[in-house]
């Protein structure tokens, strides 16, 4: 009985150590990385100088022509993030002014996203392997239920994310594999729909007043950043549109243009245009907002 304790002991301790060994590894590689996704290309940043930088979710990073912003001598980068949510877009700004930069203008994508206040698991994730790295992302996730398991358990956080930041993206990063998510200014375009299928249902959504929206108006005014929030076009056959009409109501400095784009030839999915639809859209932005 004694041995199998001592046995067991030495098990458990063996296993904390390359628990230990491996969560050092692992962050090792993400902190030193900074081709593979645009979280860890602001962690692994300093100094930056952008007139526009835009953030939000995919109808941010598909809707939003880095390069028409260039050509008006504006110096952008489109930091959309498919499948984020306004978590981390507040997130990402606040790593942004960890990392003295110096922005001009924030355009926020703010519309569906208003309604709910939850982290996006898919891109929330990139976010962990610093977590212990960065005060700033510790005290963001800090009043999330699994902080605890995330904080203080060596590797839970890789294995539990396996498939995001677990061996395989592990891997990518040891090996400088790059992908094309910093391209094109961080514009990702869509191509035209083919299947005809333009439909959509988001008559269950309804605007919270956002405490992550409020964070980043916050962060703009203390920082004299002039800040500009947007909702983007989505297709005609969209059932409950009259929530873009809520936003405005609890939201009045949000711009609406829902409807500057609504063809569905200008359009990839419902709720995002393709790459004609983008330019179009942002052409009304430069018009409206970078006219001088």
């Amino acid at each position: 009985m004694k041995q199998f304790i001592l046995f067991t002991i030495k098990t458990i301790i063996i296993i904390l150590l390359l628990a230990v060994l491996l969560d050092y590894a692992y962050t090792t590689v993400y902190a030193h990385s900074n081709n593979r996704n645009k979280i860890e290309d602001v962690y692994n940043s300093k100094n930056r100088n952008y007139d526009v930088v835009i953030l939000g979710s995919s109808r941010a990073n598909n809707h939003f022509v880095s390069e028409m912003f260039e050509q008006k001598g504006l110096k952008t980068f489109n930091y959309g993030i498919s499948g984020g949510h306004l978590f981390e877009a507040d997130l990402l700004l606040k790593l942004m002014m960890e990392r003295h930069y110096k922005i001009k203008t924030v355009i926020l994508e703010a519309d569906l996203n208003l309604s709910n206040e939850k982290r996006s698991e898919t891109v929330a994730a990139n976010f962990l392997p610093y977590i212990h790295r960065s005060e700033i992302i510790k005290e963001h996730f800090s009043k999330e239920p699994d902080f605890n398991s995330l904080y203080y358990i060596p590797f839970y956080r890789y294995v539990n994310f396996d498939e995001l930041i677990g061996f395989r993206e592990f891997y990518k990063t040891l090996s400088n594999q790059s992908t094309n998510v910093l391209d094109k200014g961080g514009f990702h375009a869509l191509k035209q729909n083919k299947k005809g299928r333009m439909k959509n249902d988001i008559s269950t959504l309804k605007p919270l007043k956002n405490k992550y929206y409020e964070d980043i108006k916050a962060i703009c005014v203390a920082n004299k950043i002039n800040f500009i929030a947007v909702m983007t076009p989505m297709c005609e056959n969209t059932k409950g549109i009259d929530y873009f009409e809520k936003v405005k109501k609890a939201y009045p400095e949000i711009h609406n243009y829902e409807k500057v784009v609504t063809a569905d030839k200008y359009f990839s999915s419902c709720g995002h245009m393709n790459a004609n639809g983008a330019k179009i859209f942002t052409a009304r932005i430069l018009q409206d907002f970078f006219s001088n």
